[in-house]
């Protein structure tokens, strides 16, 4: 007698939302994408051989090829290879917009290291906290900071730095300019510059010969890169992003922009390439464009405004106070602005205001866009042209899912129109942070699907019938400030350090200018007055600029739970009815 087929297991079905959006998009963007495959240096080495005479970074003037950048790439990712590095190692850059920084970026790459990107305008507290978590025992650095790092406790002690000049990067007249014995000079020279001991310089790292073709080069599952963050609660974590996630987005931002051409546009880095913002929009968007990457420093219209003259970005990612600065600059300097065709704001709401006067004054777009460090960070955006909708962060983009949840009970699905936390999947969105696996498990939400995990972004949102996503509140308390975040949780540490505070709660207001202002509601030991500069001073000396308080107030207790837990949004809410 045969014996009975045991009984067939029910095939796991792959729950697939309805994606609206996909009508909704611009002419000739898809709705999929290939996934790219290899490591994210192979977006240069492509670049390089077909447009090896064009020029990938403009620095103050001076230019590099793509095939200058990517043999400079290759010695420099020899000489750390000697100096130990292997796939796998993590090296830390703290450096600003520069063409070293490019080069240094793709070169550790190029070994399968894993690239950590900081702040270089942070306090030595919040630095040596990263180097804590990540462990990197070489570090390339920009030499204004370099005594920072080489303070760290011995705990923390890296082992080798190699120091970076960016003005070395500049043409010799600039050089020239900035040693005048003027006072504007020596300023700048200061701001730029300092000198330094006991490192490896980057001039003599790129002495070496270039790197073998043969040995090693990572691929697409590998890490690439960790990327601070506060997440969605508490102190920063590093966000691990494999090559793939990185390749993936840059093509993402590709396919959303296809009317601009490979091998002949130009992209302004004027935001910091160690925000997620910035570096995949400038560092991998922009080299696998064979793009014109213009680098600044830092955000300066007088520095912008020349270039604008010379040749107009065709691709300008930005914050909103850029776009409102530059037009005033460019009007009251009497320089045109026509020629700018995309500008894709981020990182903070983008009002009408800021975009009509922007629009009328190039005569090119300006759409807003959506994301997380957690997603490599580009979500989603508007479509760039008529189907833009004003006052939503637009569509997903392709190969991206999202779906609209209770909070409380994040698999079960909002209707249409309904207020409910943005919940994400796809190629982009991270592995999880790094060496915190309770912090991982707590941001993703198990699937109905098996192995297609949904990343909780913390945000409420509305997503209409067209596809297009409202963002409604949030359900983390970071406050956005200029594009960058802050965990108030940071900020009340540093604060409840001031010999005149008992209690604090750090929480941020609307700002038209920043998005959001940074507030401190602070209770005052007995027999003390508000001193208010006194605390932004104390907190200035330990925390980056945009993370100071912008106004301190003074309130006899703070509202707390029936567990004691400070209650952050009666307090914003009883300051802002307090300031209306």
């Amino acid at each position: 007698m045969a014996t009975p087929a045991a009984p067939k297991k029910p095939a796991v079905k792959r729950y697939d939302p309805p994606r609206p959006w996909i009508k909704s998009y611009a002419d000739g963007v898809p709705a999929e994408i290939d996934l790219p495959t290899g490591s994210l240096y192979d977006l240069v080495s492509a670049s390089a051989d077909e447009f090896g005479d064009h020029v990938a970074l403009e620095f103050f003037g001076k230019t590099t090829t793509y095939a200058e950048m990517n043999e400079q790439i290759q010695r420099a990712a020899e000489a750390l290879r000697r100096l130990g590095v292997q796939k796998g190692d993590t090296v830390a850059l703290v450096l600003p917009n520069c063409p070293q920084h490019i080069v240094a970026f793709y070169a550790v790459l190029r070994l399968g290291g894993i690239v950590i990107e900081h702040n270089p305008l942070y306090t030595p507290r919040e630095l040596r906290h990263q180097f804590e978590d990540h462990g990197a025992k070489i570090a390339i650095v920009w030499n204004n900071v370099v005594k920072t790092v080489q303070e760290f406790p011995d705990d923390v002690k890296v082992e080798t730095i190699i120091s970076i000049d960016v003005t070395r990067a500049m043409p010799f007249g600039t050089r020239a300019l900035l040693r005048l014995p003027i006072k504007r000079a020596r300023d700048s020279r200061a701001q730029l510059t300092t000198t330094v001991r006991n490192t490896i310089t980057w001039e003599k790292l790129l002495e070496t010969e270039p790197i073998d073709p043969h040995i090693f080069s990572p691929d697409s599952a590998d890490v690439a890169l960790i990327q601070y963050t506060s997440g969605t609660t508490g102190a920063p974590k590093g966000a691990t992003l494999t090559h793939l996630n990185l390749l993936v987005n840059a093509a993402q931002a590709r396919a959303w922009v296809p009317t601009v051409e490979r091998g002949s546009s130009v992209v302004y880095a004027v935001l910091p390439m160690f925000h997620a913002y910035g570096l995949t929009l400038c560092l991998t968007f922009a080299m696998s464009m064979g793009a014109r990457l213009v680098l600044f420093p830092k955000f300066d219209p007088d520095l912008v405004l020349p270039v604008v003259k010379k040749h107009p970005a065709t691709f300008l990612p930005a914050v909103p106070p850029i776009y409102e600065r530059l037009t005033e600059a460019a009007k009251e300097k009497g320089v045109s602005l026509k020629g700018i065709q995309i500008s894709i704001s981020g990182a903070m709401p983008l009002s009408a205001s800021v975009v009509e006067p922007w629009e009328k004054e190039t005569g090119g777009w300006l759409v807003e866009g959506y994301g997380l460090s957690e997603t490599s960070p580009v979500l989603m955006a508007n479509p760039v042209g008529e189907t833009r909708v004003a006052g939503t962060v637009g569509l997903p983009m392709p190969n991206t899912e999202i779906r609209v949840v209770d909070p409380e009970h994040p698999t079960k699905d909002r209707e249409p129109g309904e207020e409910g936390e943005l919940i994400v999947r796809g190629p982009q969105v991270f592995s999880g942070y790094w060496k915190k696996p309770q912090e991982t498990a707590d941001v993703f939400v198990d699937p109905s699907d098996k192995g297609l995990p949904w990343f909780r972004t913390g945000d409420i949102v509305t997503l209409d019938k067209k596809g297009y996503v409202r963002l409604v509140d949030r359900i983390k308390e970071l406050i956005i400030t200029g594009g960058f975040n802050v965990a108030p949780s940071e900020v009340e540490d540093c604060l409840r350090g001031h010999p005149d505070i008992q209690d604090v709660a750090v929480v941020g207001l609307p700002s038209e200018h920043s998005g959001e202002e940074v507030v401190a509601a602070v209770v005052l030991k007995q027999g003390k007055s508000l001193n208010e500069q006194s605390i932004r001073d104390f907190a200035r000396d330990n925390l980056t600029p945009y993370k100071v308080p912008k106004h301190v107030v003074a309130v006899d207790e703070l509202p707390r739970s029936l567990i004691g837990k400070v209650l952050r949004k009666q307090v914003k809410d009883e300051l802002v009815a307090k300031a209306e």
